[in-house]
């Protein structure tokens, strides 16, 4: 199966690369005319580097007819991209957040429907078989009726490797547009697409100092409330606090409490540590699963099979609704409401 990669903007864009460039049923490309041709991190440079066959445009590497595309563009770059891709008849996967607007959502949602090509969201942790055990535990109803649940998605600031992140014209947002998606995907998975009635946010850019210019410009901390139909109260720290020393570039955790117990869940599980007395630094081992590449392989099965991919571009809606509505609490300083959809 032929794969295009649209953009290396993203974070992310080598570590898909890199888990497809060694597949020998992949025949891997990428395109990325975007990038800043004296930029070794992004464009053709990035892709010699890693072995794989660069194209010159979007529409050159579409030419092709791949028949999966994964788009790991700057955000607010989504949408034509999705539309050019689907138009092109390819299975998409793109980065999260989906858009930074609705209307932008919903029109690649629309544009993929038409297409009859699926539209799947990159939201790895879905895909953690200690998240699927815990999903089992909630709805087998051993656990009883989940009350609260506290979402931690915390990571170092993505605009020190990518400038960009931290532009809102490019990003739509900081660290609330950035890591709130990931916990909002998960509860959306434990509540079955239930959407909050209200959301309450609170931010600011302490974690950004006066002499890093890279995090400036937008919000590197957030506090996320929502309140759904049946009482249940959830919350997402969802900041850019980790530091360069950090065991891991990011984490994620769940804190569930139930009428009968309190389930913790942790995406990150304890590392292997060390000390390299070469490097004179501490060594860490990474022992988690490679969500990532789980993620690849549910979207590439669906690609070949004609399957829905999960989750989809209304998964991807729903959480971005969770997304504007924290921006507009923020702006009001009041909970923002969150109407009911169909």
């Amino acid at each position: 199966m032929k794969v295009a990669v649209l953009s290396l903007a993203h974070v992310h864009a080598a570590t898909y690369l890199r888990l497809l460039r060694d597949r020998s049923d992949i025949e891997l490309i990428t395109a990325d005319p975007d990038a800043d041709p004296e930029d070794p991190s992004r464009g053709k440079a990035l892709a010699d580097a890693l072995g794989v066959s660069y194209r010159s445009s979007y529409e050159a590497a579409l030419a092709e007819q791949p028949h999966a595309v994964i788009i790991t563009s700057e955000n607010t770059r989504h949408r034509p991209l999705v539309e050019m891709a689907a138009a092109a008849g390819a299975h998409i996967l793109c980065e999260k957040p989906l858009a930074t607007t609705e209307p932008d959502a919903l029109a690649m949602i629309e544009a993929c429907e038409k297409a009859h090509v699926s539209l799947m969201t990159a939201y790895p942790v879905r895909f953690h078989p200690a998240f699927a055990s815990l999903r089992h535990s909630l709805t087998d109803g051993s656990l009883g009726r989940l009350l609260s649940v506290h979402g931690v998605n915390n990571s170092s600031p993505p605009a020190l490797e990518r400038s960009w992140f931290a532009d809102p014209v490019l990003s739509g947002g900081g660290a609330v547009m950035d890591h709130t998606v990931h916990i909002a995907d998960l509860l959306d998975v434990l509540l079955d697409g239930e959407q909050p009635t209200h959301v309450y946010a609170v931010a600011n850019d302490h974690l950004s100092p006066a002499h890093d210019e890279a995090v400036q410009g937008v919000e590197s901390a957030g506090l996320i409330t929502m309140t759904y139909p049946g009482g249940l109260v959830a919350t997402i720290d969802c900041s850019w606090s980790h530091p360069a020393t950090h065991p891991t570039w990011g984490g994620l955790s769940l804190t569930c409490v139930t009428e009968r117990a309190q389930v913790e869940f942790d995406a990150f599980p304890p590392l292997l540590t060390g000390y390299d007395t070469t490097h004179s630094t501490p060594r860490w081992e990474p022992t988690a699963v490679d969500l990532d590449a789980a993620m690849l392989n549910s979207f590439l099965t669906a690609a070949r099979t004609g399957q829905r991919a999960h989750p989809d571009g209304h998964a991807g809606l729903r959480t971005l609704r969770i997304v504007l509505a924290a921006y507009e609490s923020l702006v009001t300083g009041q909970p923002a409401a969150i109407p009911k959809t169909a």
